[in-house]
């Protein structure tokens, strides 16, 4: 690929030029900004519960609840391509700064708004800041790093999303403890006014050869393609029957623009997202092993979590304290990667990765509430590692081919990828928990004669989650009902764990017929 190299760069943001000893400054910054997006998102994890309380909380219902998480993730996917084109347009680093600006305006906001429906609007607006950020920070790597040291920043980059699925439990749990439930989104500002001084500072003003025009009904239709699509997907995973008009028509919807998006980009002088991209080597395979591989990690720490504070009765914050493993994992993974890739090839890491999760995704299907602790966190440390072992070969692979006028095409086309399967992954997660989970809630054979003669409108509420199973149970006084429902959960974990666990070897078998090593060349 033909990189900006230090001699190329024209423009720097402080004035200067991309040297080798400024380099660790650039990455130390856009890594601080993409973790960012990272720990927002665990933090708000932790914060649910007290969301939803009246009294410390903004009394939101589940629905909000689901709303807040999904309203965010909603924007943020819908609006990638758009954050990959204005990368291209503006450059990466103006993107950068409006995308931290938006972001934590919007942080700011949501920390004292006074309803549920206000702290949605603004966890969409902070959606539309992520989607601005992180093609911008991969584009910003992409551009400004030597190709011999590109494979090492990127795997850096991705060890990101750990450092900040690591810490953000902790910080929350942290500050609701000791502040107002608002300081799990106002924490956001300072990092965010450190991470503008430092792209201010440090990060150069990278702009390809051509300057890209904007491809405004390219943008549209992007926007409310994918836009309908994960609108559906969220449906989906809040319980909706696929086959519903709130799941089905916003997926066939959100399908026809997605397809007359790709039509219209094929004729475009200016494409938004030039689907040429797909016939460099690695690049449409490594879009479907990332689409695969984050499916299932997300889908398996979506279970993974109501297990945890479920049928093992841990407190969030102890759950967080254990799922770090993963975390952990995931870093240790990523800077292991590079040399294993020199070791193996690109292809034969990456299915080590995703065969290693896959393989620990089947032992879930034997755990139970007596599983030793230390066990659970080995296979979230095994899973995380190879996590940490695909996403930074994949990335390398797929953004080696892309010329620097695309890099911000090429990085959110990798960044859509991550979200739309993790979306997935936790739709698909939760359908089959839900279902598996009033199935066996449903079958008067499978119930104690306590829980079986509930009235009506009891027994839908028990049948609703377990975790209303269990609130049910403590105001009846009945251990019955909770010892069901934890039966049944972990019943439902089992056939999503297999499910997941299916997906992921689809994965491996993906990743080694299309990640082929070319003659005289390492993938």
């Amino acid at each position: 690929m033909g990189e900006v190299r230090a001699s190329e760069v024209s423009e720097a943001g402080a004035g200067g030029e991309v040297s080798r000893s400024s380099s660790w400054r650039v990455l130390l910054v856009v890594v601080c900004a993409q973790m960012l997006i990272w720990l927002d998102t665990s933090v708000l994890n932790v914060a649910v519960t007290t969301l939803a309380d009246p009294a410390d909380g903004l009394g939101a219902s589940p629905g909000e609840l689901e709303w807040v998480a999904s309203a965010y993730t909603l924007v943020f996917a819908g609006a990638l391509f758009a954050g990959g084109a204005l990368a291209d347009r503006f450059g990466p680093r103006s993107t950068l700064l409006a995308g931290l600006a938006l972001f934590g305006a919007a942080s700011g906001a949501g920390a004292f708004v006074s309803s549920p429906g206000w702290l949605i609007v603004a966890r969409a607006v902070m959606g539309a800041g992520s989607a601005l950020l992180m093609p911008a920070t991969l584009s910003v790597i992409v551009q400004s790093t030597p190709e011999e040291k590109r494979t090492r920043a990127i795997a850096i980059w991705s060890s990101s999303s750990g450092l900040g699925v690591a810490v953000g439990p902790v910080v929350g749990g942290a500050l609701l403890s000791n502040f107002w439930w608002g300081s799990v989104f106002l924490v956001n500002v300072p990092i965010v006014l450190l991470c503008m001084a430092g792209v201010a500072l440090f990060v150069p003003e990278l702009r390809g050869p051509v300057r890209r025009r904007l491809d405004l009904p390219g943008l549209a239709l992007s926007v409310a393609g994918l836009g309908g699509v994960v609108y559906g997907i969220i449906e989906l995973g809040n319980g909706r029957t696929w086959y519903g008009s709130h799941v089905l028509l916003p997926l066939l919807l959100g399908g026809a623009l997605l397809t007359a998006f790709v039509a219209a980009q094929r004729r475009s002088p200016a494409p938004s997202l030039d689907v040429r991209l797909f016939r460099q080597p690695g690049f449409a395979a490594g879009s479907v092993v990332l689409l695969i591989a984050f499916m299932a990690l997300a889908g398996h720490l979506f279970y993974a979590a109501f297990y945890l504070q479920g049928p093992r009765g841990l407190a969030p914050s102890d759950a967080g304290l254990v799922m770090i493993a993963a975390a952990i994992g995931i870093v240790l993974g990523s800077q292991a990667s590079p040399a294993m890739s020199r070791r193996l090839t690109s292809r034969w890491t990456v299915a080590a990765g995703v065969l290693a999760t896959a393989v620990t995704y089947i032992a879930y299907a034997w755990l139970d509430g007596g599983t030793p602790l230390w066990f659970i966190a080995a296979l979230l440390w095994i899973q995380g590692f190879g996590m940490g072992l695909v996403g930074t070969p994949v990335t390398a692979v797929m953004m080696s081919g892309v010329p620097p006028q695309l890099a911000g095409a090429g990085s959110a086309l990798n960044s859509v990828t991550r979200q739309v399967g993790g979306t997935l992954g936790v739709a698909m997660a939760g359908s089959i928990l839900s279902g598996v989970y009033r199935s066996r809630m449903s079958d008067p054979s499978e119930l104690p004669t306590a829980v079986s003669e509930l009235p009506p409108p009891l027994a839908s509420q028990a049948r609703t989650s377990a975790e209303a199973a269990r609130s049910l149970a403590d105001s009846l006084h009945l251990p019955e009902l909770a010892t069901t429902a934890d039966r049944a959960f972990l019943d439902a974990m089992h056939a999503a764990t297999l499910s997941i666990a299916a997906l992921a070897f689809i994965g491996f078998a993906v990743s080694v017929a299309g990640l082929r090593t070319r003659p005289g060349r390492q993938k």
